[in-house]
């Protein structure tokens, strides 16, 4: 008899654990940076190679994507992996020109030993269709942006990238493998910054490359060797435990973020609102996205920077803090780093797991306190 198949969820629930009798049920971190062997070395014979508590963590992602996963020790070195993987024999970069600013800075520095970025709104397929005819190049996309939640068609960026030979990346930190799948949209590699949704809880930093190209996989692993960007054996059990959550958890921040979004809509004192289950995006976003919007948005308000800052500082509930994707809600005034190109009045809100109507409240109280003088 066929077994049943098993869907990416329950996978999720029980990943590391161990059904053999007298096994701890949950496998606990591995860490020694030894192993015994003898004969032909392995990868995993030293702890930069490999370690048992990542194979847990790899598997999980995998079985969210149908794919290989490879886990590094942050989202940035993961990007660094990826970057140089893809741009050995190529002269440009196209990143998304209102995407992670993080991710653009690393390529510029990155640009001595590999590649050109460009940066291209990446709603422009026009635009985006000359730039990858124009050489050599790879298509670097990410739906939705951080911070200003912008939406790209990745069905058509996946078909442009691949008339032109280009590979196409998505960064898919802000919607997880679990609400969005780029590899079946025509993206070679799904990145994830596992440090926000994936884990969860505000207490690991780590990172993922997903793929289904096999020689790709291979090559990561072997610059996350090289490089050193590997990932603790504390922090891949801490990751694996917090996916064993992430649909209910993701499923609870989605209905807030859209439930926030949609009052913000309403509200005197908010000028824009991006989120994507709202505005001129949302029926593509529901293509995408069709479990949930996600838990990041991000609004503006009227006033100055200042002021904006005030509302941040009157919550009594949500932290500020910047990330997002924790169990708790947290918000910040994103244009107060440097290199970030969002709007002075720009906050952005990661909606946590508490109740929605205990969110809005507070949202609306700090409205309120934070609003300008005359």
């Amino acid at each position: 008899m066929t077994e049943p198949a098993v869907s990416a969820e329950a996978t999720l629930v029980h990943a590391g654990g161990r059904r053999e009798p007298g096994e701890p049920a949950v496998q606990p971190p591995v860490l020694a940076t030894i192993v015994v062997s003898a004969g032909e070395p392995r990868a995993e014979d030293y702890g930069r190679g490999g370690n048992a508590t990542w194979v847990a963590l790899e598997q999980a992602l995998g079985a969210i994507e149908a794919a290989q996963a490879v886990v590094f020790s942050s989202g940035q070195a993961a990007s660094m992996a990826l970057m140089l993987a893809l741009t050995r024999d190529r002269e440009r970069i196209l990143l998304a020109q209102d995407g992670y600013y993080n991710a653009r800075l690393l390529a510029e520095r990155l640009r001595p030993h590999g590649a050109a970025p460009v940066l291209v709104d990446q709603g422009d397929l026009t635009r985006v269709e000359r730039e990858l005819a124009d050489g050599r190049a790879v298509l670097w996309a990410e739906s939705p942006t951080n911070p200003l939640l912008r939406v790209a068609d990745l069905s058509c960026l996946g078909d442009l990238a691949a008339a032109a030979g280009a590979p196409m990346i998505v960064d898919n930190t802000v919607a997880t493998g679990l609400l969005q799948r780029p590899l079946d949209l025509g993206a070679v590699a799904s990145l994830c910054s596992l440090t926000k949704s994936a884990s969860g809880h505000s207490d690991v930093i780590a990172g993922a490359v997903m793929t289904r190209d096999e020689a790709l996989a291979d090559d990561l692993r072997t610059w996350r060797t090289l490089g050193g960007g590997i990932l603790g054996p504390m922090e891949a059990w801490l990751a694996v435990r917090g996916l064993r959550t992430l649909p209910l958890r993701i499923e609870r921040q989605s209905a807030n973020a859209l439930a926030i979004a949609e009052f913000l809509a309403g509200h005197p004192r908010v000028t824009a609102v991006h989120y994507p289950g709202v505005g001129d995006r949302a029926d593509l976003a529901r293509t995408q996205m069709p479990r949930g919007f996600g838990p990041l948005l991000s609004f503006e308000t009227d006033g100055t920077a200042n002021d904006a800052d005030a509302v941040v500082a009157a919550s009594r509930l949500i932290v500020p803090a910047t990330s997002f994707g924790g169990v708790e809600s947290a918000w910040e005034r994103r244009g107060r780093w440097q290199g970030e190109t969002a709007p002075a009045t720009l906050i952005r809100l990661s909606a946590g797991i508490e109740p929605g109507a205990d969110l809005i409240a507070d949202i609306d109280h700090a409205l309120a306190q934070g609003q300008p003088r005359g």
